[in-house]
């Protein structure tokens, strides 16, 4: 299972809850569409639908969403937009969206996306809406989150795994490299497939879930919402969703703020490979402040840190340990993936300590927990389709791999460029569940064509572990925007308390005006 890529706004929210426990361009009126005028017609009664707003707890898919949107200031509602855009006159879904108003003087809707892809709008905004209480973003605009199509309360939802299965992919180690291991993974990931083909909807929803079709809806909300021009935020995956909107509708956009940016141009080979090291460089960041600390789990030498990592995780591999008082127990990937939520930001480094050294004593909760928050499962056992909206949506977004042989060079480089969650049993070339999904890749690399997109305003952390610094100087240029640099260890950053940065967002956003050239923000 890959990386996913997310927003620190949407990942701290979820990791201090759980740790306190311990395409075509169209015209600004909406009405165009791809296809001829039939299509064209068809399509406008979408942009010129009213939504109907009520009490968001229908929305709620999560513990956190349940006790977060009975919030009276929230106000949910649900756009229809066509399955599939090429027959607007067949079926339809539902999108999830969540509204803020704002407090004075408004200019229009605010359009956040988290990242992911797979993690829920409707949830980063009810997550943001204490951050930006004190902002002249929460007086100039309504905060608008919404669950892009097949994420969280957005219908038909992606569904692959119920929740004993999800137990059971967890525990499962995948680390034979033998022929028969190979291909006992492979028919796992074949099935995968099949299952969310079965409990999604068919193939026609897998089809249509990738960023193609979710700039499609966002214009479609945009005009729902009132807006002749869109004004956008998007963390992480979301600058994918910013930068394709840009390319599709470069005419109705107002402002675009794009933070931990994917490079479009980028193979899926090569991003992999960058954010692989990207986590090397953020887990030996932490290996370094560990060592100065007393009573480090990995000693006081951070270039032995990897080697101590591995012999305090290797060893699950063949023996689980328990956690939540003999409850649970912890698994190898389990404690990669705890470690791996940490890492995306600084402030869980001492989280990340404490379940090592837990680890340590023959105690997995604390990286356990990490990794609960990670996979998207509540503390009652219940898992929200944040990882099924991942997989699925990067099938249809990402380059395949279909050739073992490729497949094992992928891993070897990886591997090679992030040797702290190397398991040591070797390669394991089986091809992953998208080289066995249903449906063709709706997306490919290039540079995005944006004649007519005004000034964009991107960002990019030199520390960011899973967007690595470049993407985002990448992307500025694709865009022909501005570029904010932020010197931190963390995924993200926008809204987030740095001042230099939110002050940046906040003017651009309001006024239009950029900072300067070659910004360089820090933090304090």
């Amino acid at each position: 299972m890959s990386d996913r890529i997310r927003s620190t706004t949407f990942v701290a929210a979820l990791c201090c809850a759980a740790l306190l426990l311990v395409a075509c361009t169209q015209s600004t009126t909406g009405t165009a569409g791809p296809g001829g005028p039939d299509q064209q017609a068809q399509l406008a009664r979408f942009y010129e639908q009213q939504l109907s707003w009520g009490p968001c707890a229908d929305f709620a898919v999560s513990a956190s969403d349940r006790e977060a949107f009975a919030d009276p200031k929230f106000e949910c509602a649900r756009l229809e937009v066509p399955l599939d855009y090429a027959d607007p006159g067949g079926r339809t879904a539902q999108i999830a969206v969540l509204r803020q108003r704002a407090t004075g003087e408004r200019i229009g809707s605010l359009v956040i996306n988290p990242g992911g892809p797979g993690a829920s709008g409707t949830s980063a905004a009810a997550s943001l809406s204490s951050r930006v209480a004190q902002s002249p973003l929460n007086q100039r605009f309504d905060l608008v989150g919404f669950d892009p199509r097949g994420v969280g309360a957005s219908r038909p939802a992606l569904d692959c795994l119920n929740d004993a299965e999800w137990e059971a992919e967890r525990a499962d180690l995948d680390v034979d490299p033998s022929p028969a291991g190979v291909d006992q993974t492979e028919a796992e990931n074949r099935q995968y497939a099949e299952r969310c083909s079965e409990r999604s909807g068919g193939p026609e929803v897998l089809s249509n879930v990738g960023t193609r079709d979710v700039v499609k809806d966002l214009d479609i909300l945009r005009a729902a919402l009132g807006d002749e021009k869109l004004t956008y935020l998007g963390f992480s995956y979301g600058t994918r969703i910013g930068s394709a909107y840009a390319e599709a509708f470069p005419q109705n956009v107002r402002a675009l703020v794009l933070d931990g940016a994917l490079d479009p141009t980028e193979t899926t080979v090569d991003r992999t490979v960058k954010q692989n090291a990207g986590f090397q460089q953020a887990f030996d960041a932490f290996a370094a402040d560990c060592a100065r600390q007393p009573n480090c789990p990995l000693g006081t030498d951070p270039a032995q840190a990897t080697t101590a990592f591995q012999a305090l995780t290797r060893p699950l591999i063949d023996k689980p340990v328990q956690a939540e008082n003999g409850t649970r127990t912890l698994s190898y990937p389990d404690a990669v993936t705890g470690t791996i939520q940490a890492l995306y930001l600084s402030q869980l480094w001492p989280a990340l300590s404490r379940g090592l050294s837990m680890l340590a004593s023959g105690d997995g909760t604390i990286l356990l927990r990490l990794a609960d928050i990670y996979n998207g499962r509540d503390p009652d056992g219940r898992y929200a389709n944040d990882i099924e909206a991942f997989i699925s949506i990067s099938c249809v977004d990402e380059e395949r791999i279909t050739d073992r042989a490729q497949q094992a060079e992928l891993i070897r480089r990886a591997n090679e460029a992030a040797p702290f969650r190397n398991d040591g049993r070797g390669i394991v070339p089986a091809l992953d569940p998208c080289a066995f999904w249903p449906s063709p890749p709706t997306s490919q690399p290039h540079v995005p064509q944006v004649q007519g997109l005004p000034a964009t305003l991107v960002i990019s952390t030199t520390g960011d572990p899973a967007t690595p610094y470049q993407a985002g100087v990448d992307l500025a240029k694709a865009l022909h925007g501005n570029l904010l640099t932020y010197e931190g260890t963390q995924h993200t950053v926008a809204l987030q308390g740095v001042a230099c940065v939110d002050d940046a967002v906040s003017k651009y956003l309001i006024d239009g005006a950029l900072p300067p050239v070659d910004t360089v923000c820090r933090a304090g």
